[in-house]
């Protein structure tokens, strides 16, 4: 049995003088061997006079802690009699990269996200931790240096935010001692306006010469039903993507918008929306969108089949859409434009802007209708707060929405 002199808990670096036997030893701090507990035995009987010369031993060694000159020889304390312990200096644990930080930290999320995340967001950030030039954290200035330079501020800040998440993380989870991204916040600059700025909808009559080109075009007239719907209900393109038969009601008085589909290396992979709630789009007092809705059903529907399809009949995949369809794209090295870039090329519209915009024409238009912007958001999944900051401006050059 031993007893301590000493009560309570040890301050950081505290020496703690025990009776173990009936003989003196030393407890030395947990944190100079990784946590294993380790005493020094002096050898002494406990006698009052040998506990003076043991409380002075662990005043010295504490000393010598708090100078970071610790002798882990024990020679400088007197190492001396069979009953004195010889200490080993801990190995010090291997320091992890952000590399591999980041992957225990994917790992470790992975419970608590969606796939669709791991897959697009989380995905985009190894692919972006992959080009650094360094992936050491001594070199965390080198890293938010690259990272502002190659990238747009957006998305710099984007990828400083989730590398920041992994490394407080990792310190939680006592990875490394210190999070080196943690006060780098103001160096990513954004324009807190972004959102606005990227609203650049199409005007009504730019909005028709669009699905007149659709309707008339020799292979891809299959899409002017979906580009229609983009435009006149301001769907998100995956929730359009997504949208099953079963989502529209028999009478053709309402949408549900309760799924999306997003594309992962070519697969479409079925979600939530992005608020996460279902939300009701009314279609009683919009004759053109309902006639063409019934005209492109089939009879004898499956309810689980998409409303829109490929020129294949599979799920639409948006990249491939927007690729070869809606801006162009590069082939075997020769640029193809694609139906909105040749349009914007021609004069037909006054300049071009990406397919996401059609669901910016909508809201804008039915601001201009004078639609509240409660109704509006409802409609379109989005709040009245956002509607009334970034959609409320100047409408001068839209005219009034018509359907």
């Amino acid at each position: 049995m031993y007893s301590q002199t000493t009560t309570g808990k040890l301050s950081k670096g505290g020496v703690g003088v025990q009776s173990f036997q009936g003989r003196l030893r030393l407890r030395l701090p947990r944190q100079l061997f990784n946590g294993k507990q380790q005493y020094l035995y002096l050898g002494l009987p406990d006698t009052t006079v040998n506990r003076k010369v043991a409380e002075a031993k662990a005043k010295m060694i504490e000393a010598d802690i708090a100078f970071e000159r610790f002798d882990y020889t024990l020679a400088k304390y007197g190492k001396s009699g069979p009953n004195l312990k010889v200490l080993e200096p801990p190995q010090p644990k291997p320091s992890l990269n952000l590399a591999e930080l980041w992957a225990r930290y994917t790992e470790a999320r992975s419970k608590d996200v969606s796939e669709t995340t791991l897959k697009l967001n989380y995905a985009r950030v190894t692919s972006h931790i992959n080009k650094l030039p360094t992936k050491s954290l001594e070199d965390a200035i080198a890293i938010r240096d690259h990272l502002i330079k190659h990238n747009s501020p957006y998305t710099a800040k984007r990828i400083w935010i989730q590398l920041n998440a992994c490394c407080k993380w990792a310190k939680r989870s006592k990875l490394i001692a210190d999070n080196p991204f943690s006060e780098m916040a103001e160096d990513f600059k954004i324009n807190n306006n972004r959102e606005s700025e990227d609203i650049d909808s199409f005007s009504k009559e730019e909005m028709e010469v669009i699905i007149s080109a659709f309707e008339n075009h020799p292979r891809y007239k299959h899409y002017a039903s979906f580009v229609k719907f983009l435009f006149w209900t301001g769907a998100r393109t995956s929730e359009a993507v997504g949208l099953k038969w079963k989502h529209i009601s028999p009478d053709f008085k309402t949408i549900t918008f309760t799924e999306a589909v997003v594309n992962i290396s070519s697969q479409g992979i079925r979600k939530e929306t992005k608020t996460k709630k279902s939300r009701k789009f009314p279609l009683f007092s919009l004759p053109k969108l309902v006639a063409l809705l019934k005209g492109i059903k089939p009879e004898n529907c499956d309810p689980e089949s998409p409303v829109f399809t490929s020129l294949t009949g599979k799920l639409i995949n948006a990249h491939t859409f927007n690729a070869d369809v809606w801006k162009g794209c590069k082939r075997h090295g020769k640029q193809v434009d694609g139906i909105v870039t040749k349009l914007a090329k021609e004069g037909k519209i006054s300049h071009y802007r990406p397919q996401y915009q059609t669901r910016h024409t909508f809201i804008t238009q039915q601001v201009a209708a004078g639609k509240n912007s409660t109704t509006i958001a409802r409609w379109v999944g989005n709040s009245a707060s956002i509607i009334e900051k970034h959609y409320m401006g100047d409408l001068s050059h839209v005219g009034a929405a018509e359907f």
